[in-house]
């Protein structure tokens, strides 16, 4: 949730308290200025019976307060601006004033000015619960940990309400300090059980500290009091699927009957039915999601990903060759068509996609692996060689390379070379693979006959 709402007016009672207040600052100028004014107050209302009536004498500040809240009750908040002004250049030390300029400044989202006058306000009234809360508001986005100060003083003046421990823990959030904000939110939904919008916050901040059983509790109680909550059920999903509980698949199916535009959530269901090998299903949930339109790049690669996992081979290229004519430069596309084509045999095309994927991406030793692999597969053991030769200039030649060096050399009948390999390969395995090594030790005993016998005799 982000928290760039202009802040409340002041509630009826703190209103009542600012009245009284304009009412002490009426009635100081009227003593201030007795020998030219009428009647005290008292006698304007007509209180005693037999005494002539006097005019209510008008207070200029009063009014500049009164123009500014009507242009503010109105929205008009750059009319609210100087009444307001006149007002603190004659009265700069009542805080209420300082509150509304500020309010004004929020709302026509001048951020600094706003800043500097809720800071005014708290410096002159230190209980002024409202311009905390909203000055915590304002900076939430920018400077949250700011905002954490102003929210702190909020919670202290307003212990027994929970909206302000909620907006100090989205500050706290926002900061980093995530222990804090699951303390305020744990706090906030404490006082106030029903507070759905601090059981959510709550929720989601369990599931990010890697504790979806407490989250999962916690969107539960949401969803009892709105059953239709979207960010609840989606949320609850998420905890049965990091739980690895069953129901999550269904979970997710409710979420996405309220939300089914949403390609991430889906895509999360297509890989949670794969894994759980429920592969039609999964087919099932990508024709939905494709149904009445082109499907896209990711809706390509995730029915691949199925037809793999399903064995079937045809489709899944098929699936590949149609994601590529989206995304035509994407290299690691080509490599997975190439490695199908080289699962089914076909050479020729695997070397072709191979290669098209390097001129797209030349750094990529994957690439320059699968190709080779396609190589001493097809028989070129030129070929084959030569690719080892580049991996071999990024990379340090492991043991498996040498052993495909050491075959290669020796289906070529380089004696000496395939020799050499297959000591490499034995000195670097250290016994890990047991038929190999008794292979490169067998062919090693031929080659050196053969290199004897072919050395001039003295």
């Amino acid at each position: 949730m982000t928290f760039r709402r202009s802040p409340s007016p002041l509630s009826a009672s703190r209103r009542r308290r600012f009245a009284f207040l304009v009412f002490a600052i009426a009635n100081g100028l009227f003593l201030l200025n007795r020998s030219h004014a009428a009647a005290p107050a008292q006698a304007a209302t007509g209180a005693h019976a037999g005494q002539p009536k006097s005019t209510k004498v008008a207070n200029p500040l009063n009014d500049l307060l009164n123009d500014a809240q009507h242009a503010i009750d109105t929205s008009n908040f750059e009319g609210a601006i100087p009444p307001l002004q006149k007002f603190i250049a004659e009265k700069p030390d009542v805080a209420y004033a300082h509150f509304q300029l500020a309010y004004a400044f929020t709302a026509l989202h001048r951020a600094d000015e706003a800043r500097a006058e809720y800071e005014r306000a708290t410096s002159i009234d230190p209980k002024m619960s409202e311009a905390y809360l909203n000055l915590g508001l304002l900076l939430t986005e920018k400077d949250p940990a700011a905002a954490v100060q102003a929210l702190r003083k909020a919670v202290e003046l307003l212990p027994a309400q929970s909206r302000p421990r909620l907006l100090l823990g989205v500050a706290q959030e926002r900061s980093g300090d995530f222990p804090g904000a699951a303390n305020s939110f744990e706090g906030a939904v404490h006082l106030d059980p029903r507070d759905t919008d601090a059981t959510l916050h709550l929720a989601r901040l369990y599931l990010q500290l890697k504790r979806p059983a407490d989250a999962e509790s916690k969107f539960r109680a949401v969803l009892e009091a709105k059953p239709d909550s979207l960010e609840a059920v989606g949320g609850l999903a998420e905890c049965l699927d990091a739980q690895q509980k069953p129901e999550a698949a269904d979970a997710y199916r409710k979420y996405l009957a309220l939300q089914p535009g949403d390609a991430a959530m889906r895509a999360r269901l297509v890989h949670l039915l794969v894994e759980q090998q429920k592969y039609d299903d999964a087919l099932a949930e990508l024709d939905r999601a494709d149904a009445g339109k082109k499907p896209s790049t990711d809706s390509l690669l995730l029915r691949a990903d199925i037809q793999i996992a399903q064995k079937k081979t045809d489709d899944a290229i098929a699936s590949l060759q149609g994601a590529l004519a989206l995304t035509p430069s994407d290299p690691k596309l080509l490599n997975g068509l190439g490695r199908l084509y080289l699962e089914k045999r076909d050479f020729p095309a695997a070397e072709k996609t191979f290669k098209a994927a390097l001129q797209l991406d030349q750094s990529n030793l994957m690439i320059w692996k699968n190709l080779s692999s396609t190589y001493y597969l097809s028989g070129n053991y030129p070929a084959t060689l030569g690719t080892l030769d580049v991996i071999a200039k990024v990379e340090p030649p492991t043991a498996a390379s040498w052993f495909i060096r050491a075959l290669c050399y020796d289906k070529l009948h380089q004696i000496k070379p395939a020799l050499e390999a297959y000591q490499k390969f034995l000195d670097l395995d250290a016994g890990k693979n047991p038929d190999q090594i008794w292979q490169a030790q067998q062919r090693s005993k031929v080659l050196k006959h053969q290199l004897e016998e072919k050395r001039p005799s003295r």
